[in-house]
């Protein structure tokens, strides 16, 4: 059996209980090593094959998981925050379909949400935003062009952009093409969750300048919106004691 596990956003004690099961029970690790906190191998048992992905193809991580299966071991595929958001795991599932390999997929805490915990931020502020945008620009890897970041900023939701830290100008430029000005309130989070994590509001326009200021060229995301500093917003109804839910009735 393959295991797909989410090793969560940085900290070791973020991975889901199940997903420290997994690892302490494995044969072999194959782990995302540039992302990954190693301090979750701690738990895996003597004899653990481990694996770093990150020196490795596609071709090489299937080739360690076919050998493992035929050999009756057991392994974990150990990915960065949640797998299903930039973990390249269909074009692993799908091999593994292909030869009739059995796998399943344990989710993790992903790294924007470890980013709103960095800044004590909720990303759903009623009569502010009601929606999140996850993207990220174009680079050496495209996106599809009706996703482009201006489009999408058209929409004024909040916007967590990921794997662009080294774009910020062009990020900047395209958040203001698309609807945001240069004042509109953002945020960049480096690690979000490990030991060394960093946090800075800033605003859009400021964004490329806040990261040179602190030296933060990779390893970061950034949050774009105003419930970054969540200066106006109304109440939840769900709370409010003149509104009725199934639980209780809205007081006189």
């Amino acid at each position: 059996m393959i295991h797909f596990v989410g090793a969560g956003s940085g900290a070791p004690d973020l991975i889901t209980v199940r997903g420290q099961k997994l690892l302490s029970e494995a044969d072999v690790i194959i782990y995302a090593g540039s992302l990954v906190n190693p301090e979750l191998l701690e738990v895996k048992k003597e004899g653990c094959k481990v694996y770093n992905s990150a020196l490795m193809t596609l071709e090489e991580v299937l080739s360690v998981m076919e050998q493992a299966e035929a050999d009756g071991l057991t392994t974990v595929r150990l990915h960065t925050g949640d797998p299903c958001l930039y973990g390249a795991i269909r074009e692993q599932m799908d091999v593994l379909d292909q030869k009739n390999i059995a796998y399943d997929y344990c989710p993790g805490v992903s790294s924007f949400c470890g980013a709103a915990s960095a800044l004590n931020l909720e990303y759903t502020l009623p009569d502010v935003s009601q929606s999140v945008i996850i993207t990220r620009m174009a680079g050496r890897t495209p996106v599809p062009e009706k996703e482009e970041i201006a489009s999408l900023a058209s929409h004024q939701a909040t916007m967590v952009v990921f794997l662009s830290t080294g774009m910020l100008e062009k990020l900047s430029e395209r958040l203001i093409e698309g609807g945001y000005t240069a004042d509109t309130p953002a945020a960049i989070v480096y690690k979000a969750t490990w030991e060394d994590e960093q946090a800075f509001v800033c605003t859009v326009g400021t964004l490329a300048e806040t990261a040179r200021k602190h030296n933060i060229t990779k390893t970061a995301l950034m949050i774009i919106g105003d419930v970054v500093t969540h200066s106006h917003y109304n109440r939840s109804e769900l709370y409010n004691p003149a509104f009725t839910t199934e639980f209780r009735e809205a007081s006189k």
